[in-house]
């Protein structure tokens, strides 16, 4: 474990520029997929359609491809960003496809009375949705987007291979190919950083399924 002592700094650079990539592509794929899944349940045919269409897309391509198309064909149609920026935002176009379907099918587990009464108390489909259904939907998805979140966090692994650079994957790569280290030790190294994000990640995630559980 020599490469990891002798190069801790970089690791630790790594660690927080993972971390930064995961938080902001966290935040950005549950807002987008609630807003997807909104469309998705939607009265308007139209914005269901756009719901399927994009679930349809990204589930069914892979994570490599919509950040090749980010990378390199965002520059082509004039939109000119740091890699950071459009590895992050590949993540989160990919991610927000399975928060949608995670928080439909909890959209989908609360009774339709409950639509029903919302709009029988003078409530419109947007404020139902807010106030009455996603309360009581998001209790169930817990463990579903909490596996979807874990998996993001994983794939975040994968941002780093389209040049990203300072990630904890960029890391293992510069120190092997550059620097001469062995693979091993220093990809050992890279996992124990992912461990200290996705271990702790998972432990809070249980925590709140069990308070939502006992809620209900």
């Amino acid at each position: 474990m020599d490469p990891v002592f002798e190069n801790f700094d970089l690791y630790v650079d790594g660690f927080l520029t993972s971390l930064s990539i995961i938080v902001v592509a966290m935040v950005g794929s549950l807002l987008l997929g609630l807003l997807i899944a909104a469309c998705r349940v939607s009265p308007v045919p139209p914005l269901r359609a756009f719901g399927t269409f994009w679930v349809s897309t990204f589930r069914n391509t892979p994570l490599s491809v919509v950040l090749f198309f980010c990378a390199f064909g965002l520059p082509e149609l004039g939109i000119n960003r740091t890699f950071y920026f459009f590895g992050v935002l590949g993540l989160i176009l990919y991610t927000s496809a399975f928060v949608c379907e995670a928080v439909r099918s909890g959209i989908n587990s609360v009774s339709a009375g409950q639509a029903e009464a919302a709009r029988s108390i003078g409530l419109n489909f947007t404020q139902g949705l807010r106030f009455v259904v996603l309360p009581q939907a998001l209790r169930t998805v817990v463990p579903p987007l909490g596996s979807v979140i874990i998996a993001m966090f994983k794939n975040s692994a994968v941002v780093g291979a389209f040049g990203v650079g300072g990630d904890l994957w960029s890391t293992g790569q510069t120190l092997t190919s550059a620097r001469g280290y062995e693979t091993l030790p220093v990809f050992i190294g890279v996992a124990i950083g992912f461990l200290l994000i996705t271990l702790p990640a998972g432990a809070v995630l249980q925590i709140i399924e069990r308070k939502v559980a006992i809620a209900r």
